[in-house]
């Protein structure tokens, strides 16, 4: 299915549950801060391949993203600092959901309820 298609489809969801219609590109921002959040999510639990094992981690002071790369041949993991793209997302969806009244849950657990 394309993205088209995935977007055309929230927005007849949302109608169908809320009796609410939200513009294509509102629905738009809301399908893609999505998949932001869930991509977000799986790499806080962490990812890896045979090299090397890696997450999302934030400073506990700052409360600033990290990516933290764990290699095998190393002691010590690298940091580097990330843009926040999860306060961005959650500030789209924030501002979407008060325009049209409505509301929303953010589950950080990428493997559902």
């Amino acid at each position: 299915m394309s993205a088209r298609h995935e977007t055309q489809a929230l927005m007849h969801a949302i109608e169908r549950q809320t009796g609410i219609y939200v513009s294509f590109d509102d629905a738009n921002t809301l399908r893609r801060a999505e998949l932001t959040l869930q991509r977000w999510a799986e790499l806080e639990c962490g990812d890896g391949n045979d090299y090397v094992s890696l997450a999302i981690e934030r400073d506990d002071a700052t409360n600033v993203p990290y990516m933290v790369y764990h290699r095998f041949t190393q002691k010590h993991p690298d940091r580097q600092r990330i843009p926040d793209r999860e306060a961005g997302a959650l500030k789209r969806v924030a501002a979407i959901c008060k325009r049209y009244g409505l509301h929303y849950y953010h589950q950080g657990d990428p493997r559902g309820c």
